[in-house]
């Protein structure tokens, strides 16, 4: 409603312990949702990332990820907080869910946004997630991160 998503759409950069990360924010219109028994449909904020370090080497990259088809490294929206002037976005996590939680996103001006992630946590064993698997969260974990627009 109110065209409140609009303005977050577009590619947007930062740098963080040496890690350059660019985010890919697009708006998807009358995206199904399925929750406790209820359907709906809802507009929201997809965003894909990758995360390189200072070498130029692909930590981690959904941008190519079909990700509505799996369970991890989905970044979507779940609605709009006007008393904060934010969006709140669900993360799926990493492999194996690891780092699953909220971000925050604030349109600061035309071409910033401010970034808050929030990190859950779980148990994970090796039944549910294989020793070779890598569990590192790429996303920058920190309140009032500056990504500008490209």
């Amino acid at each position: 409603m109110n065209n409140e998503l609009t303005p977050y759409i577009g590619t947007y950069r930062t740098s963080y312990q040496g890690n350059e990360i660019t985010l890919f924010i697009t708006k998807q219109e009358n995206k199904l949702e399925k929750s406790t028994g209820e359907t709906y449909y809802m507009d929201a904020l997809i965003v894909k990332y990758i995360v390189k370090n200072s070498t130029g080497t692909i930590l981690q990259d959904t941008q190519s990820m079909n990700l509505g088809d799996q369970s991890y490294f989905n970044i979507v929206s779940m609605g709009t907080l006007p008393s904060r002037g934010s969006v709140a976005l669900y993360y799926d996590g990493t492999n194996c869910g690891i780092g699953w939680g909220d971000i925050y996103l604030k349109k600061l001006n035309a071409t910033q946004i401010s970034w808050e992630y929030r990190p859950d946590d779980s148990l994970i064993d090796s039944a549910t997630c294989p020793q070779s698997t890598d569990k590192t969260v790429y996303l920058p974990v920190m309140k009032d991160l500056i990504f500008t627009k490209q």
